[in-house]
């Protein structure tokens, strides 16, 4: 049996998280597993029987400590290989968050003892594939997701090699969790920040991993191998068999992770965008007039990276270094106030699976999609782009349906790429908008208020480049901060104030049919009082009845 052991002998430091074959002090051969090892040895040595053994890693991998405890509860008899993306992050010193196992045979029966004997929730998640999902919590009361699914393949190895990427195709014994099973050289290829296809059929195999690639470079900061990226181009056109729902969940994982403006350029060199968002390639070389620097294309990515930022800005746990620079800076003094409750509302849900961050990074690719099919130029060759909102609405609604978004989901990216420019337009007076125009703001846009002003102050800066004009820039950040302060501080006063009179009452009093009237009566009072006209119950009676005699 291999064994494990420290560096016994000179000269093992070079092979540290490898397996060797020794004959004495003499190394014959090396390898990501110790069969690998041994055939290498063998092809020099055949004659002699080394020993094979493995060089510990520099640093010693760190896992869950809820591995132990499945490892106790593990049959005897029974071996199970952690797989996959824990492994990968072990090696880079990161903690994980769920664990994937792989076993011979038998993948659901394992999980139903394991789920017996841990005391926890089981459940048979893929009975094809034999699969199944046990959930643990841990002592600081998170849940981890434990899947234990049975070989693709005859054995460990044949299971490695049909996953995507040699960073996500190592393993180790659960009992033996410092020994490295590495047949790819998937901890080479991420000491060398490399992403890696296991093999030639990996993109054909499911073409969804065209997308991973891209976001697992981004979120690793890995380069594509050269071999990698021909495999994902040559796949491009297997996108169409992939479900709209994997489309979604993996391009939403995308724009909620590092550089998603990043991403979409990666995107386009390979050709995926016309098979995923085909509304947006039309947006390249659409010119713009000043203010704009960029074409609408480049104007939208870079919109995406204004939005990464400033929200990284903005963040609770607050990096001075995120807003080095003046201008983000300026946007830290002026609305850092809300750092919490940004946070809260960018994590919140219209959908169980999904926050709102990365859907408002949707919206924010969406938001100019319009401009396609409105290009005007008048007399003096101003470029313009009249009513490109309701257009790109339209747009970013039929592709939220394509994406099997939820209907609250759709209409939020629908409200926001409509009402873009809002925040934009009541700045446009040189004054900080008034209490009627915070009220009717927010009484066409509600929550959506806020993905609105976010996205309002990202479309701004993209559309100047590194430096917008400085009075320009904080005149947008005091809208916006009237807004949020509105939102969050003063509700009562300018976006929800209380209902001084009823439906009811208004018919009582005044001699009103049930009707739409009841309806606009009801919201002229609620705009008056959002704007402090009226305080009290008789000055509401008596703008009733000013405004009923105006109609007679």
């Amino acid at each position: 049996m291999p064994v494990s052991q420290p560096n016994q002998i000179a000269g093992l430091k070079p092979y540290a998280g490898r397996w060797v074959a020794r004959l004495g002090q003499r190394i014959v051969g090396q390898g990501g597993t110790p069969d690998q090892a041994m055939l290498a040895a063998k092809a020099l040595r055949f004659k002699e029987t080394p020993q094979v053994i493995f060089v510990p890693t520099t640093q010693p991998l760190s896992f869950l400590p809820i591995l132990e405890k499945i490892a106790q509860a593990m049959p005897a008899n029974k071996s199970a290989y952690l797989v996959g993306g824990a492994v990968r992050d072990a090696l880079l010193g990161r903690a994980g968050h769920d664990l994937d196992f792989v076993v011979p045979t038998g993948g659901i029966a394992l999980g139903r003892k394991l789920a017996d004997a841990l005391e926890t929730g089981f459940f048979p998640m893929d009975e094809a594939h034999d699969t199944a999902r046990l959930f643990l919590s841990q002592p600081d009361g998170s849940r981890v997701i434990v899947d234990i699914c049975s070989f693709r393949g005859p054995d460990l190895e044949s299971d490695l090699r049909a996953r995507d990427f040699t960073i996500n195709a190592m393993a180790v014994e659960i009992r033996r969790p410092q020994e490295l099973l590495d047949p790819l050289g998937g901890a080479t290829d991420l000491r060398a920040k490399t992403l890696r296809a296991c093999s030639d059929s990996t993109f054909t195999d499911d073409p969804l991993r065209i997308l991973r690639a891209i976001r697992q470079a981004a979120a690793l900061g890995l380069r594509i191998h050269a071999d990698t990226r021909t495999l994902m181009r040559q796949s491009v056109n297997r996108l169409g068999q992939v479900s709209p729902e994997r489309l979604r969940d993996e391009l939403f994982r995308m724009l909620d992770g590092p550089s998603p403006d990043a991403c979409l350029r990666a995107l386009d060199l390979l050709g995926v965008l016309p098979h995923i968002l085909p509304e947006l390639p039309p947006l390249k070389g659409l010119q713009q007039s000043p203010p704009h620097v960029s074409d609408v294309w480049t104007h939208t990515l870079n919109t995406l990276k204004q939005l990464d930022a400033l929200l990284k800005a903005l963040q609770p746990d607050y990096d001075p270094d995120q807003a080095a620079n003046l201008t983000l800076g300026l946007a830290v003094l002026r609305l850092g106030r809300y750092r919490q409750q940004l946070s809260a509302h960018l994590s919140s849900q219209l959908n169980a699976d999904r926050s709102l961050r990365p859907l408002l990074f949707l919206s924010a690719l969406y938001h100019d999609t319009g401009k396609a099919s409105t290009q005007t130029t008048d007399d003096s060759g101003r470029v313009r782009y009249f009513d490109h909102d309701t257009v790109g609405e339209k747009l970013a609604v039929g592709r939220g349906r394509a994406l099997r978004l939820s209907n609250l989901e759709i209409e939020r990216i629908g409200m926001v790429v409509r009402h873009h420019m809002r925040p934009l337009l009541l700045g446009q007076a040189g004054e900080i908008p008034s209490r009627r125009a915070i009220y009717r703001f927010f009484r066409r846009v509600e929550a959506a208020g806020v993905d609105i002003c976010l996205l309002s102050l990202a479309d701004f800066l993209a559309t100047y480049g590194t430096t917008p004009p400085p009075e320009a820039w904080a005149r947008h950040l005091d809208i916006v901060r009237a807004l949020l302060e509105a939102w969050w501080e003063k509700p009562e006063e300018s976006v929800r104030p209380a209902d001084i009179l009823n439906g009811s009452e208004l018919m009582a009093l005044f001699d009103l049919p049930a009707g739409p009237q009841i309806g606009h009566v009801l919201e002229a009072v609620r705009e008056a009082t959002a704007t402090g006209q009226i305080r009290t119950r008789d000055e509401a009676l008596t703008f009733v009845r000013e405004m009923l005699d105006q109609r007679r």
